[in-house]
């Protein structure tokens, strides 16, 4: 009786572990890559802009709020990351927090001052915050980018595309 209790036990036991690796019960130990704290804040962000084109907004304000604690324990883990700043920007642009948006902004331009989505992000909050000015430097970083970014931020200055927030 004990030996028929201890072979389902361990049957259980290793039938519990194989799933819970990640090898989908298989047995063949198939481990699933962790996903970080910035990869489900990006896929956050990417519903809040789905919302956003279905006007969802409410809906949107609490994806980009949710992306913004998964983006703040990313950069405590990995501090110095330009795109976390980037997004850390833009989130909270999306939410109306413009002077943290600009903060996160420069502190990823400190960081990589050509870098494509900061620039052309900043440069959509200057336009926001009427500094037009300030929008056309950093389009000029943009200049000779040969991408799309330099394309989007100079039709916002333009005013032939309207920034969201």
């Amino acid at each position: 009786m004990l030996k028929k209790f201890l072979t389902v036990l361990l049957f259980v036991l290793t039938t519990f572990s194989a799933y819970s690796a990640g090898g989908g019960g298989t047995g063949g130990g198939d481990k699933e890559k962790p996903v970080s704290q910035y990869e489900i804040a990006v896929k956050m962000i990417k519903k809040a802009k789905k919302f956003e084109k279905k006007n969802k907004i409410d809906k949107a304000q609490k994806q980009y709020k949710k992306a913004i604690g998964y983006l703040l324990k990313h950069n405590k883990k990995f501090p110095a990351d330009p795109d976390t700043l980037n997004y850390l920007g833009f989130t909270h642009r999306k939410v109306g927090d413009y002077e943290n948006a600009e903060i996160y902004y420069s502190m990823g331009l400190e960081l990589d001052p050509k870098h494509v989505g900061i620039n052309e992000y900043m440069g959509e909050l200057f336009v926001v915050t009427n500094r037009l000015d300030e929008a056309k430097e950093r389009l000029a970083v943009l200049k000779d980018c040969n991408c799309k970014e330099y394309d989007e931020l100079k039709l916002v200055i333009e005013g032939k595309k309207e920034s969201k927030y």
